[in-house]
C-alpha cells in the first residue's frame, strides 16, 4: 500500500481499499479535492521534491510600496498554484500505478512539453510490480554493420519544413549488437519476449547519428533502456500509462511540425490556380449615352365576326 492510501473509507478522507489495490481518486469530489490540495502543498513547500514541483517565493523587499508588495504577492501565489496542480497531477498517477509520489516526482521528467518517464524507474517498476520475475536482457552479436543506409530530416527553407533525405553510415568498424529483453511471469514458466533492438536498427531510425546521442558513447545501456520500453509496452502497458521514456522521448524527431506564411500560401496558390488565359473587357467611355433600340410594331390584323363570315358563304333563303 502507498504513502497515500487511508485505512478505511471514511466521509472525511479519501477512499482507499486494503491490500495492494490502489486507491481512487476523484477529482470532482469537494472532500477529496480539499484534501488533496493539503497533501499537495505539502510536497510543494519540500525541499526534497524537483524543482517543477517546488513553490518558489520571492521576498518583499524593505521599503517596497503597497503594489510592489501586491505584485509580488501575486506572483508567488500563481508560482504555489502551479507547483500544487504539479504536484497533484504526479500523485494521481501515482495513486494510479501504486507507487510512492516521491518516486514519480523524481521520476518523471518533462521532455518536450511531454511527460517522459525515467528508464531505470520502468524497470524498478516492473520488477517490483509482483506479477512478473525481474527483467533481463540477451545480447546477440550480429557481425559488422557495413554501410547502412538512413534517413535523416533536413531543414528545407523553401518549403519552411523538415525533409527526409537519404545518408548512409559507415559502420564497417562497429559490431552490430541486439539486445532483446525477456521475463516470466510468477508461477509460470512462459517466457515473455520484446521486440528485438539493435545498432543497426538504431542507425536506421537515426538514433543513433544524432547531434549528443549516446548510443555512440553507451550503446549497451540504451539498447537495455530501449528493449526494456518496448517490453513494457506490450506485456504491462499499464504500469506506463502510455508515456514514453526519457530517451524515447529524446530520440523522437518531429517532422509534422511545420513553419506556414499565410500570404506565402495565398500567393503560390494564385500562381498555381489562378486563370492565365486574358480576358477581353469593354471598357467603354462612361460619359458616352446608352442607345436605346427603336420599337418595331407588330403588323395589325382584323378580325372578322363570325357570325357575317358565315352569312357569306351560305345561301340566303
Amino acid at each position: 500500500m502507498n504513502d497515500l492510501q487511508l485505512n478505511g473509507t471514511a466521509n472525511t478522507g479519501l477512499a482507499a481499499t486494503q491490500g495492494s489495490t490502489p486507491m481512487v481518486f476523484n477529482f470532482f469530489d469537494p472532500t477529496q479535492f480539499e484534501t488533496m490540495q493539503r497533501v499537495c502543498k505539502m510536497f510543494a513547500n519540500s525541499e526534497l521534491v524537483p524543482d517543477m514541483y517546488k513553490a518558489k517565493y520571492n521576498q518583499i523587499p524593505n521599503g517596497a510600496n503597497e503594489t510592489q508588495i501586491a505584485a509580488i504577492q501575486a506572483q508567488n501565489k500563481a508560482s504555489e498554484n502551479k507547483a500544487v496542480a504539479n504536484c497533484m497531477i504526479a500523485i494521481s498517477i501515482s495513486i494510479r500505478i501504486g507507487a510512492d509520489p516521491l518516486m514519480i516526482m523524481q521520476n518523471m521528467v518533462p521532455i518536450y512539453g511531454k511527460p517522459s518517464w525515467s528508464s531505470k524507474f520502468l524497470i524498478a517498476t516492473v520488477n517490483t510490480c509482483g506479477r512478473f520475475n525481474p527483467l533481463q536482457f540477451k545480447f546477440t552479436e550480429k557481425g559488422m554493420l557495413g554501410m547502412v543506409d538512413y534517413t535523416d530530416y533536413v531543414w528545407d527553407p523553401q518549403s519552411r519544413s523538415k525533409q527526409a533525405v537519404t545518408k548512409q553510415f559507415d559502420g564497417k568498424k562497429i559490431m552490430d549488437l541486439e539486445c532483446v529483453a525477456y521475463t516470466s511471469p510468477k508461477g509460470s514458466d512462459e517466457v515473455l519476449l520484446s521486440s528485438p533492438v539493435s545498432i543497426r536498427l538504431a542507425i536506421q531510425e537515426g538514433w543513433f547519428t544524432k547531434a549528443g546521442s549516446k548510443w555512440q558513447t553507451m550503446p549497451k545501456q540504451m539498447l537495455m533502456y530501449r528493449a526494456a520500453s518496448w517490453w513494457t509496452s506490450i506485456y504491462a502497458p499499464e504500469l506506463s500509462m502510455g508515456m514514453k521514456t526519457v530517451e524515447e522521448s529524446q530520440d523522437i524527431e518531429d517532422v509534422d511540425f511545420q513553419v506556414v506564411d499565410v500570404a506565402d500560401r495565398v500567393a503560390e496558390e494564385k500562381a498555381k490556380k489562378a486563370n492565365k488565359i486574358p480576358m477581353e473587357m469593354n471598357m467603354a467611355d462612361p460619359d458616352q449615352k446608352e442607345e436605346t433600340p427603336e420599337k418595331v410594331e407588330a403588323p395589325k390584323t382584323t378580325v372578322e365576326p363570325v357570325q357575317q363570315h358565315v352569312q357569306q358563304q351560305m345561301p340566303g333563303f
